[in-house]
């Protein structure tokens, strides 16, 4: 140990191998030092390890969290002559409600200040979504976002490098390491960038079912009761919604899909789950802010939304009315037997849309903007065998087996009830 460090990382992963608590000096030392480079990732990886398989208790989970958003700067919204909300979703597949949200409530009258990530694995990412649109720019300086969300009241793009990099280089490590399902890192790695971000308000969407992260709903539940607390801890007014992604939301996986199917609702129309769920996110977002009188279900019916969207698209350098990239090979494939469609597994539609192009293996990696999944009857409708149930979209025809492969038995066609998640399982505040 170097007579300027006050720890070693070797008798902060013992205690945690021990099942002790750490101390607040201690975790504020260790998330430092690893920033800094003095605490190794072979280091940081045992001490990940142990924090999977013992736990924290929420003091040290609210520390750890602290440390993170100290290891970079926080972001101040205070100028702005409205409200701060944004909304963070833990992903899912066919999950585009940040799109059509975001100028929602900014329609309404909140400033929403959305820093969205990229997929990985089986849930889309926000951005890739967004970067179908001909020359939209996810990147932007602090001054550019203060700038679009003072002219057009939502902003969508990537966290800035100075955000939580304790953050970054913990998330990387995690991914490799098999630790990403630890609830105080997950929690801790979302609640970071976001109140670093300077939010006054968060409305969490944790999803739950066989496409989400967290598919036992007690989990999800954990997770989404951690996130809250550690929201409030900050001052952050915050609130979760714990919902279904036992099937996947909408009609599409994929990102051109998804922004295709966004404009859809932003124009009055578009598939009544993604409907509901962004109106009921709307009204929990502008409540949770103090924004009473305005309707969201109208600001989408008027266009008022619409126009919020056009105008931020612009603002990132977005061309909103270029045409969206289209996969240059498709293929359909039909229903085996007529009936109900029972259940539609969202965790296969996922991945078949990753296999496709639409998602990456490993961080850096680039996407397909047309690949993806159309689905044509979800759980609860008719089909006659012969009729089409998915579509696949690629530029590699090569990739249709792989697809096809584990889209194999992704769906139940029978004539008993259809059993289903509720949209909303549950609400943590």
């Amino acid at each position: 140990m170097s007579a300027l460090e006050p720890f070693s990382a070797v008798e902060i992963i013992a205690a945690k191998r021990d099942k002790a608590v750490l101390t607040n000096p201690q975790i504020d030392w260790v998330i430092d030092a690893y920033t800094r480079g003095a605490v190794a990732d072979e280091q940081m990886s045992a001490l990940l390890m142990a924090i999977l398989l013992n736990g924290m208790n929420s003091q040290e989970i609210s520390r750890w969290t602290n440390a993170m958003i100290n290891s970079g700067e926080k972001m101040n919204w205070s100028m702005l002559d409205r409200p701060t909300v944004d909304k963070h979703s833990t992903g899912g597949v066919g999950d585009k409600i940040t799109l059509p949200l975001a100028p929602l409530v900014a329609a309404c009258g909140a400033a929403v200040p959305q820093l969205s990530g990229r997929g990985l694995g089986h849930t889309g990412g926000t951005l890739d979504k967004l970067e179908a649109i001909a020359g939209w720019q996810a990147s932007l300086s602090n001054e550019k976002m203060l700038q679009v969300l003072q002219e057009c009241g939502a902003v969508i793009c990537a966290a800035g490098a100075g955000l939580a990099p304790a953050d970054k280089k913990l998330y990387a490590l995690r991914d490799v390491t098999a630790t990403v399902e630890a609830i105080p890192l997950i929690a801790s790695s979302i609640m970071s960038k976001k109140i670093a971000e300077g939010t006054s308000a968060l409305v969490l969407d944790v999803k739950t079912g066989s496409g989400a992260f967290m598919s036992d709903p007690l989990k999800a539940r954990e997770l989404a009761q951690t996130m809250v607390g550690l929201g409030k801890d900050a001052g952050v007014k915050t609130l979760a919604l714990v919902t279904a992604m036992d099937v996947p939301l909408g009609l599409t996986a994929g990102n051109a899909l998804e922004v295709r199917e966004s404009l859809e609702v932003l124009a009055g129309g578009g598939p009544a789950d993604v409907v509901e769920l962004t109106i009921i996110f709307a009204r929990e977002m502008l409540e949770l802010v103090g924004i009473k009188g305005k309707d969201p279900e109208r600001a989408l019916k008027d266009g008022s939304a619409m126009d919020v969207w056009r105008k931020m698209i612009s603002a990132q350098g977005g061309n909103p009315d270029a045409p969206l990239p289209v996969a240059k090979e498709k293929l359909t494939i039909s229903a085996d037997a007529s009936g109900t469609v029972l259940s539609m597994d969202a965790m296969s539609v996922g991945v078949a849309a990753w296999r496709l192009g639409a998602g990456r293996s490993r961080q850096g990696e680039s996407v397909q903007s047309g690949a993806g999944i159309e689905i044509h009857k979800k759980p609860g409708e008719k089909i006659v065998a012969g009729e089409p149930l998915y579509t696949l979209h690629t530029d590699t025809p090569e990739r249709f087996a792989r697809a096809q492969e584990v889209l194999e038995g992704s769906v139940a066609i029978g004539s008993t009830d259809v059993k289903r998640l509720p949209l909303i399982v549950e609400r943590i505040n």
